[in-house]
């Protein structure tokens, strides 16, 4: 065999195992060819809202008949592990991508390379904060006033506040995480002014917001709420609890709102787990209320401790990245930059329920 001979051999071998890597690493094998691919990298993997956000995209990839793929590092703090996870995804070609980046300077050269490829990318969860101008199609995410704003119309609605809100001055503490992570700050503002706008517009009098300067707001006239905020000097687990039994020795208070899961567990450890909110506990005539889930959390809504919390909606949350990713992929424009994919008001009746039980990770 002459040496052209032995060359066009070589190349074609290389070829050969070059087509092999690609399909060994590239689109699903299941299902037609001709179906669009989307790749799905998450901030995690085995946590349960992870799985429910799955459950999610799976849905809607039936509904809208595209193939797709989720993944993601087994620790939110694996952040190379996800831009591995993103580089790969990019490698099988994808006709979109859905990201919930952990990190996003660790991943900006990848979605620069999206930008350049005409891969269009969705965010989800969290998104991609600050990203690249033009890299991002939509994401879609909770709206955090607005759930947190629930909260709010739902204590306004129950009948023991509303009482003491007739008979005489009262106080609702609001423990938030922290004054700088945009979620935690958006839901904490969310309840103090939905509560706010709810009083005031029943002429229940003024409201006052005390604590921290982000949301201090004075009072127009006789003060009938005080709205207390204590953000704690960190986000550990004792600091927390610490800031929870501040607020829990407010003169006057009638109510008790945690703004995420570190939170409301700041609550739970000042009242033993909650069963201090109990029927014959210490803060028995305190209606307490959390956001997120977590087993904790879960179980002092189950026991009646807790009046009832916010969830977001994973499910949704899956679902919406997906339908997102498909519009992107047929060249329509998104509506908005972000889609709000809601949130769920959940007590001890609602978990009941095993749509709403779903959403409650623990």
């Amino acid at each position: 065999m002459n040496i052209k001979k032995i060359g066009a051999l070589l190349m074609a071998v290389a070829m050969a195992a070059s087509l092999t890597a690609c399909n060994s690493s590239g689109k699903p094998a299941s299902g037609s060819s001709d179906k669009p691919y989307i790749a799905i990298v998450s901030k995690g993997f085995q946590h349960q809202f992870w799985q429910v956000v799955k459950k999610g995209a799976e849905a809607a990839a039936a509904d809208l008949g595209v193939e797709i793929t989720f993944e993601g590092p087994q620790s939110e703090s694996d952040i190379n592990d996800q831009v591995n996870m993103l580089k790969s995804a990019i490698n099988r070609q994808p006709d979109a991508i859905a990201l919930a980046a952990l990190d996003t300077e660790s991943v900006k050269e990848q979605l620069n390379e999206c930008l350049t490829k005409g891969i269009p990318v969705i965010g989800f969860d969290s998104g991609v904060p600050n990203a690249p101008a033009g890299s991002i199609y939509a994401t879609a995410s909770t709206n955090n006033y607005e759930a947190a704003g629930i909260a709010a119309q739902k204590l306004f609605e129950n009948a023991d506040f509303q009482a003491k809100l007739k008979a005489g001055k009262i106080t609702v503490g609001v423990l938030s995480q922290d004054a700088t992570s945009e979620s935690v700050t958006q839901r904490t503002r969310g309840f103090i002014e939905t509560l706010t706008k709810l009083v005031e517009a029943e002429n229940a009098g003024s409201v006052e917001v005390v604590g921290h300067d982000l949301f201090k707001k004075a009072a127009t006239a006789d003060v009938k709420l005080t709205i207390k905020v204590n953000i704690p000097a960190t986000t550990s687990a004792a600091d927390m609890k610490t800031g929870a039994e501040s607020l829990l020795t407010s003169e006057n208070l009638v109510a008790i709102f945690g703004s995420n899961e570190a939170a409301a567990n700041g609550i739970l450890a000042a009242a033993n787990d909650g069963s201090e909110f109990s029927d014959t506990g210490r803060y028995k005539d305190i209606i307490a209320m959390g956001f997120d889930a977590g087993k904790t959390q879960r179980t002092a809504v189950e026991n009646g401790w807790f009046y009832g919390s916010i969830t977001q909606d994973p499910y949704q949350i899956g679902y919406k990245a997906v339908s997102l990713a498909v519009d992107a992929i047929n060249g329509k424009a998104a509506a908005s930059p972000t889609i709000d994919t809601g949130a769920k008001w959940y007590n001890a009746e609602a978990l009941k329920d095993e749509s709403i039980s779903q959403l409650v990770y623990e």
